[in-house]
């Protein structure tokens, strides 16, 4: 209800529709009554019956439409809500930040967003329509029955309670289970998307069949759990019926009983015998259906966690001064991750020179990578400051920071569609003349095959592109979107030297009017820079 508003609308009409169900089911039940007690007692005639059953056949009918906008309006309310869903769960993860998504599997997530949130579809168009009858109908059942017939209405009030109470044991065994089922369904997904993506890697070192014996493990630890969900949803089914069957054979014994005697009437004894069943009826539904909704209730509270983990706090001042005359300040950085034993960047102070192509040196795990995420304003500092001229970066709105600022991380992103969409990821709007320039700038050889009207079609991940096509993409994305500070995480990691000196060269066409930033290791690059600074030690000496 909190997050998705549709939900709301959804119950409220679901509410009235119970309503409407619980009358016309009184109205079936005393027309059934009436009309077997009038033929049998009354020696009633077609003739007499023709208006009885004539309302007898609308109510059937109504029934039946009702339960059609029921299931109407189900599906209409889950598509709505699981799009809400999806739509928050992306926006939220957009503004917890890529460091926040580095920390979750990614397979995890699809499938969170994904089968997830559709197992909701259960939740809404059968668990939730049950509910609202089984709070309707039993009590509509006892305004009638009760009056009529004390002694079973007495009997029903008695044995009611003991299905939901069952409901409730059986359903706290199914969420321990459906919890257990969701994560091993997690860890296959994430292990299986993270093999698929390492297959190359394992082939050539020969670990694939191995990897490939870890998936089959985990696949038959998901079917463990889904069996025995199964087993226990089905033995859950078996305990409701045998309750509702043994209750109304309470009911229907002592109503016989009483017929026998001639202490009660056919006409009143037809009455509860009818209605009887339909009071047990929606609570055995609700425990059958429960178990088509666990997956997705489990699914929706695992989207409810990543929608209340706060985002990073961000400033307000959307008033960024001009980074092409403003010096970018650090002073006495100090950023301490949750899972790490020790701080990272421990004091460390440097300054970015507008105009200047700096370059960011220091060994594995030093903070290099860390420090541009600092200055990126998708990581807040654990001690010291970061200042754009005079102002605090983190009193700055990070999205109006963003629209400054290009950073390009170790491994960019890249879509399934062409090479000019994936640099269109930088500016949407881009015309193709300015996407093929910004390309020439890269020094990538697309160019002629975008003039020609035939763009490279990628896969997911960039495949189709080499390494070094993929970074000289990607730098494209950085001359497309033209902004005043670069930010770039190893741009020659992984390439040959042929590639390099291409990179390198786009690189210097980049710095040019730009503060660049960029993290450093291979020598090529080191020597492009006009300023050389070493992170995990203090040296700063000129190119």
């Amino acid at each position: 209800m909190r997050y998705a508003h549709s939900a709301r609308r959804y119950v409220v009409l679901s509410v009235l529709l119970g309503v409407l169900t619980a009358g016309l089911v009184l109205a079936q039940a005393v027309l059934l009554a009436r009309s077997i007690s009038d033929v049998y007692l009354g020696g009633a005639t077609l003739e007499d019956l023709r208006a009885p059953m004539v309302l007898l056949g609308l109510v059937v009918l109504g029934r039946a439409a009702v339960a059609w906008a029921q299931e109407s309006a189900a599906h209409h309310a889950s598509a709505q809500v699981r799009s809400q869903l999806r739509r928050q769960l992306f926006a939220h993860a957009g503004r917890l930040g890529p460091v926040w998504l580095s920390g979750e599997r990614s397979g995890e997530l699809t499938t969170l967003a994904t089968r997830g949130i559709d197992a909701l579809e259960g939740y809404f168009s059968r668990y939730l329509p049950q509910l609202v009858l089984a709070c309707l109908v039993p009590w509509a059942v006892l305004a009638v029955v009760v009056p009529a017939d004390l002694l079973a209405g007495l009997t029903i009030v008695l044995t009611l309670p003991l299905i939901p109470v069952f409901m409730v044991l059986v359903g706290l065994q199914a969420r321990r289970r459906m919890d257990r089922q969701w994560r091993a369904l997690e860890r296959l997904s994430g292990h299986f998307l993270d093999v698929v993506a390492g297959l190359p890697t394992l082939k050539v070192f020969g670990r694939a069949k191995a990897q490939a014996a870890a998936v089959g493990d985990t696949t038959e630890r998901y079917r463990v759990a889904t069996m025995g969900t199964l087993r226990l949803a089905f033995l859950s089914a078996l305990v409701l019926e045998l309750l509702a069957t043994l209750s109304v054979a309470l009911v229907a014994v002592g109503v016989g009983l009483r017929l026998v005697e001639g202490g009660l009437s056919l006409q009143t004894a037809l009455l509860v015998l009818i209605l009887a069943p339909e009071a047990y009826q929606p609570l055995r539904q609700v425990g059958v259906h429960y178990h088509a909704s666990a997956e997705g209730l489990a699914a929706a509270e695992r989207v409810f966690a990543v929608l209340e983990t706060p985002p990073p706090v961000g400033g307000t001042r959307t008033d960024v001064p001009d980074l092409r005359g403003t010096r970018l300040s650090v002073r006495d950085l100090t950023v301490r991750h949750d899972d790490a034993t020790a701080p990272m960047l421990a004091g460390f102070s440097m300054d970015v020179r507008p105009g200047e192509l700096l370059a960011v040196t220091g060994a594995s795990g030093a903070g290099k990578s860390t420090l541009l995420a600092v200055l990126a304003g998708l990581v807040a500092p654990s001690s010291g400051r970061v200042t754009v001229g005079d102002v605090d970066l983190t009193d700055l709105d990070r999205e109006a920071w963003w629209r400054h600022l290009t950073w390009l991380p170790q491994r960019p992103a890249f879509v399934a569609g062409t090479v000019a969409d994936n640099v269109r990821l930088a500016d949407p709007q881009a015309s193709d003349a300015a996407v093929a320039r910004a390309l020439a700038e890269a020094g990538a050889d697309f160019v002629p095959a975008l003039a020609a009207g035939q763009d490279t079609v990628l896969g997911a991940g960039g495949a189709g592109l080499s390494a070094g096509q993929r970074q000289r993409v990607a730098l494209a994305r950085a001359f497309l979107r033209d902004t005043p500070l670069v930010l770039l995480d190893e741009p020659t990691a992984g390439l040959d030297a042929a590639t390099e000196a291409h990179v390198v060269a786009a690189l210097h066409r980049l710095a040019v009017g730009r503060t660049v930033v960029v993290v450093a290791h291979r020598p090529a690059l080191v020597a492009a820079a006009d300023r050389v600074v070493g992170v995990g030690h203090r040296v700063e000496e000129a190119a």
